[in-house]
C-alpha cells in the first residue's frame, strides 16, 4: 500500500507543500520533493554526517528521521546558510583554508559547525574537535576543516564584538 500524506515542510524560510509516503526520510524529501540537493546522502545510518541539517536550531542527521516528523519545525539546509550572494563566514573559511576536497562531506560539516558556533560562539578547541569528530571525511585528513572552522569562529567573534560597539 503506497498511501501518501500531504504535508508542508518549512525550509530556509520557505514552505514546501509535498506529498510523500509516511516512511520517506527527511533527507529524501528535502532532495527529491523540494529540489534542495545540497544536503547529501551518505551512509543512511546516521554515522557519516553528510545529511546534517539544522532543525529548530539543533544539528540533526536528516537520514534518521521521517519527513513527517519535521512538519511544523524550522529546517535549515546548506542552501540557507549564505545570505543571498554573501557567503557565510564558514563557507568563506572552508575555501580560504582548503577545508574541502571532493566536497561530499562539506555541507554536513558546514551545517554542524554553523550550529555549534551559533549555539556556543566561544566553544573551546577540545570541545570543537569533539563536535567535528562526529562527521566523517575521506579526503581531507580533517586538519584544514578544523583550521577553517576555527578561522570562521574567530571572524564571527570579531563581528559580534564590532557590532556590539
Amino acid at each position: 500500500m503506497n498511501e501518501k500524506l500531504d504535508m508542508t515542510l518549512h525550509i530556509n524560510g520557505r514552505d514546501y507543500a509535498i506529498r510523500v509516503e509516511p516512511r520517506k526520510t527527511l533527507v529524501d524529501a528535502i532532495r527529491d520533493e523540494c529540489g534542495l540537493t545540497g544536503t547529501h546522502i551518505g551512509c543512511e545510518h546516521g554515522v557519516c554526517g553528510a545529511c546534517t541539517i539544522i532543525l529548530d536550531n539543533e544539528a540533526v542527521r536528516s537520514c534518521l528521521m521521517f519527513a513527517v516528523q519535521a512538519v511544523g519545525k524550522r529546517i535549515r539546509t546548506i542552501e540557507g546558510l549564505a545570505d543571498g550572494d554573501t557567503l557565510h563566514p564558514l563557507q568563506r573559511a572552508f575555501m580560504e583554508h582548503h577545508g574541502l576536497q571532493c566536497g561530499f562531506c562539506t555541507p554536513g560539516f558546514l551545517m554542524l559547525a554553523a550550529n555549534v558556533l551559533e549555539r556556543q560562539p566561544d566553544i573551546g578547541d577540545d570541545e570543537l574537535l569533539d563536535v567535528l569528530a562526529s562527521n566523517l571525511c575521506r579526503c581531507t585528513g580533517y586538519q584544514n576543516i578544523i583550521k577553517a572552522v576555527r578561522a570562521a569562529a574567530a571572524q564571527m567573534r570579531d563581528a559580534r564584538t564590532t557590532s556590539a560597539i
